[in-house]
């Protein structure tokens, strides 16, 4: 049994936020500078071309790369043969929290209530999601969400017989129906299975993969490929503003489900595709 005390937790989570608003991930970086050397439509480049060089801004200056500095949502790998000690994993979460959004001069966004909508001060509480696996490393992923992402979201029960052509449809209409709200190009997170809610945190676990990081199954990694042009085919383009690069990639995630169901949600991340991973 392999032990972790709390206050690393804390200090990793606080660097993790503030790190993930800051700078931008080489994989997203890279995407976007080969996206911009594609880009036919000239406005679509000198739009990808501003997005590059804020995110290089932001890296240099260490200041966030956009306004609202988002969710502070987790997915926690948790080795079962690794005990926390010191306090609780959540409580350690929310203070690193804490820490990292005031000493980063990181934007305030989470209300306490969702009818009183007063703010907590200090963008707590996080998003955490806690998955059980073996060993005893515990691995934090981290996620700065935008708001405006989060709100172009989409879950619908299909019936099965809709199958694969019904799958593509309602990706490819929920992102039209997004249009420039999320702040393209996206990445789009396509949950294909489980449940009601199963499905939503597949749609959102597979926004935290390597961007163009492809399923492992041939058919889903096929069926990425097929949303990702038919997305880019609307042309909805960088800023909403027309162009061929209305996302940077597509990354599905399925799981098994009941006979008589065919879930799928759709999440969507906005340029600022920020994301960070600390291994304790």
């Amino acid at each position: 049994m392999r032990e972790v005390h709390v206050e690393s937790i804390v200090e990793a989570v606080s660097e993790l936020c503030q790190e993930a608003n800051y700078v931008l991930g080489t994989d997203t970086l890279e995407t976007l500078k080969r996206s911009m050397e594609r880009e036919p439509s000239e406005i679509g480049k000198d739009i990808l071309g501003q997005i590059v060089l804020n995110a290089e801004i932001a890296a240099s200056e260490r200041v966030p790369m956009c306004q609202d500095t988002g969710f502070a949502v987790f997915i926690i790998e948790l080795g079962q043969d690794c005990h926390i000690v010191g306090g609780s994993l959540y409580d350690a979460i929310n203070e690193g929290v804490r820490r990292g959004y005031r000493d980063g001069y990181l934007r305030f966004s989470m209300v306490a209530d969702p009818l009183q909508r007063v703010n907590t001060g200090d963008n707590t509480p996080a998003i955490v999601h806690v998955e059980l696996t073996p060993g005893d490393r515990l691995i934090i992923h981290m996620a700065a969400k935008g708001g405006g992402s989060e709100n172009m979201s989409f879950l619908k029960m299909l019936a099965p017989a809709e199958g694969v052509e019904g799958i593509k449809r309602f990706v490819v209409e929920s992102v039209k129906e997004a249009g420039p709200n999320p702040c393209p190009p996206i990445i789009v997170g396509v949950g294909i299975g489980g449940n009601f809610e199963r499905v939503a945190y597949l749609a959102k676990k597979a926004l935290f993969r390597p961007l163009g990081q492809r399923h492992p199954r041939e058919d889903v990694a096929a069926l990425e490929e097929e949303l990702l042009t038919a997305i880019n085919a609307l042309g909805i383009g960088p800023q909403g503003m027309g162009g061929q690069t209305t996302a940077l990639a597509v990354h599905v995630e399925v799981a098994a489900t009941h006979i008589a169901s065919l879930p799928v949600a759709v999440n969507i991340n906005c340029h600022a595709n920020r994301h960070k991973t600390a291994v304790l």
